[in-house]
């Protein structure tokens, strides 16, 4: 007899592995589609909130130190001399969040799925009452359903690497805001660590020249932009490239093209991308995953998963949720792209303003470490 299925996951990234272990702990069966591996080596590294990080260790996918190091400040430079500082101590926290190696945090949650047998890895689409689309920004899916998917280029890529540094990083995460970009160094490899991961926003035939140019000069240009803060900088891994955009599905879910039965909804970054500035994509699509798990927990025994009236309340509760963070990340990046001087010096003025407004800096970064 065929297996059946209450769920099938179409995409085995972070969200669709995360979203598959939180529904087979409810036991409800899932089939999980995964496609080919990727073929080139992932540099990306990912801030994570506590929120996420509390998330992984209940499913026993949290990396070891190494491989999720603890950040406890964060510096933000300005295109002139102002600058905003946040720490863990002043937040009575042990960090303001942790940078996760990608492929790492992968490996642990294909061993935990590879290990629950309420997951089944399959690799092609099956029918369940529910399908899950977790396939990231450029899903396939969501086209053939006809989804609008309403996309904002920005006038940027992100270039990611990652550098080794002569100076420690000290647990310290670091961005600049210059006329090239903007240019974060995240802190790798334990508290000791002496290298980071590289994430540039800048213009995109900027972006794919430095991606193509020596390793030295590239190295060097960066050590220039970062203010000299981690010494001498050495290139230690590949570089990627890709361009940014904001966008968002017009809607979340909906039945399935001819079967009234059986529904579809969209997670994470299938449903909704935000500029990377502030490192919370990843947080906002694992929001998305215990969302939609908690509801379809909640749900009455006589439900089905296919329910739209559940899925459309998990639909207005994100949108509800991302909402304040796609706009203050959509301000932020224009804000910054604007080089006259009058705008620099104003963005600048009101940078050193909010330094020194303790009671409302305390409140966005704890904004930002709860979302």
């Amino acid at each position: 007899m065929a297996q059946t299925f209450d769920v099938c996951i179409r995409g085995a990234g972070i969200a669709g592995r995360a979203l598959a272990l939180l529904l087979a702990r409810e036991r409800l069966s899932v089939a999980l589609v995964a496609g080919p591996k990727p073929q080139a080596a992932d540099v990306r590294a990912y801030a994570l909130n506590a929120s996420s990080r509390t998330l992984l260790q209940q499913l026993r996918c949290w990396p070891d130190e190494e491989h999720a190091t603890a950040v406890t400040q964060m510096q933000v430079f300005g295109d002139l001399d102002g600058s905003v500082q946040f720490d863990a101590a002043s937040q009575g926290v042990d960090a303001l969040a942790w940078i996760v190696d990608v492929p790492a945090l992968e490996q642990r949650l294909a061993e935990a799925v590879r290990y629950q047998p309420m997951v089944e890895v399959v690799s092609e689409p099956v029918d369940a009452p529910l399908t899950a689309v977790c396939e990231g920004r450029s899903s396939r899916t969501r086209s053939e359903f006809g989804v609008d998917f309403a996309i904002t280029p920005y006038p940027q890529h992100a270039l990611a690497t990652r550098l080794r540094c002569e100076l420690p990083h000290g647990q310290s995460a670091r961005q600049w805001f210059s006329n090239e970009g903007i240019l974060a160094f995240l802190p790798l490899d334990g508290a000791q660590g002496q290298e980071v991961g590289v994430v540039w926003s800048t213009a995109p035939e900027q972006a794919q020249a430095w991606q193509a140019a020596d390793a030295q000069d590239f190295a060097e240009h960066l050590q220039a932009i970062s203010q000299n803060a981690l010494g001498s900088l050495s290139l230690s891994a590949a570089r990627m490239c890709w361009p940014l955009q904001q966008a968002a599905a017009d809607h979340w879910c909906g039945r399935m093209p001819g079967d009234a039965a059986r529904s579809w909804v969209l997670v994470a970054d299938a449903a909704h991308n935000i500029h990377p500035l502030a490192g919370q994509g990843l947080n906002l699509g694992l929001g998305d995953v215990q969302a939609l798990a908690r509801i379809l927990q909640e749900r009455a025994y006589w439900r089905s998963t296919a329910d739209l009236r559940l899925l459309r309340r998990y639909e207005r509760e994100r949108k509800a949720a991302l909402a304040p963070m796609g706009l203050a990340m959509d301000g932020l990046q224009q804000l910054f792209a604007r080089p006259e001087v009058p705008v620099q010096m104003l963005r600048n003025l009101g940078m050193k303003g909010f330094e020194r407004l303790g009671p409302v800096k305390h409140w966005v970064a704890r904004q930002a470490m709860s979302h």
